[in-house]
């Protein structure tokens, strides 16, 4: 955070990003990027990881941003594809595979929506390297989609479709992305968490208990209840 003015920090970088601007970054800074990124999900991680395909030529090569989504794809009348918008899926299912992915893909900037575990980071992403960045709130893929400039190339779309298929897309200040895990593999969230919970008791200071008695509520303000 600026001190000074209460705003958050932004971040440019250009992809493939290296070590040193890694190590610059810190939990809640905002993120923008520039240059080559590729979209990979579950379809292209089993095709990778599970089934031990080989990555498309040139691809890991030329970037080390991989972004977990689905991207709006429309064909255009010369052939040419257009991404008007990019939908971030949720990383945290995407554990299993890290290892091995890192190891394959030589990724070193993981984003997606919602984070992973603190435990992942430091298990997974500090030995490789590796930070995550989250996409920030809901209904922002058209706002994502304004910093894509073209599609560089696109694999495996008859075989895995449109969501699954890896995009190699050219972009320019795309973003805002927020900075969930540095490479001391700290989480933004998980740290947040830990002190509204901590403090979340003192809302309650002075009332008096409710009164419960339907199957299954309590009255420890804790507890998490479905």
């Amino acid at each position: 955070m600026d001190g000074i003015e209460g705003r958050l920090k932004e971040v440019r970088l250009t992809a493939p990003v290296v070590p040193e601007d890694l190590a610059r970054l810190e939990l809640g800074n905002v993120v923008y990027l520039d240059g080559l990124i590729y979209t990979g999900r579950e379809g292209i991680y089993r095709k990778l990881v599970d089934e031990g395909a080989r990555p498309p030529e040139g691809v890991l090569a030329s970037t080390n941003v991989n972004f977990h989504c689905s991207p709006a794809a429309a064909v255009e009348d010369d052939g040419s594809f257009n991404i008007g918008a990019v939908t971030a899926t949720a990383s945290f299912r995407f554990s299993k595979w890290m290892k091995t992915w890192f190891e394959i893909s030589g990724a070193k900037m993981i984003i997606g929506k919602g984070g992973m575990s603190e435990a992942d980071y430091k298990a997974l992403f500090v030995p490789a390297g590796a930070v995550y960045l989250s996409t920030v709130g809901y209904g922002t893929g058209a706002l994502l989609g304004r910093g894509i400039k073209r599609v560089r190339e696109v694999h495996w779309l008859e075989e895995l479709g449109i969501a699954q298929a890896m995009w190699v897309i050219e972009v320019e200040r795309f973003g805002p992305l927020l900075v969930d895990s540095d490479v001391e593999g700290n989480s933004l969230f998980e740290r947040n968490n830990r002190e509204i919970n901590a403090k979340l008791g003192r809302l309650y200071e002075g009332l008096k208990a409710p009164s419960l008695s339907r199957f299954g509520e309590t009255d420890e303000r804790s507890d998490e209840l479905i």
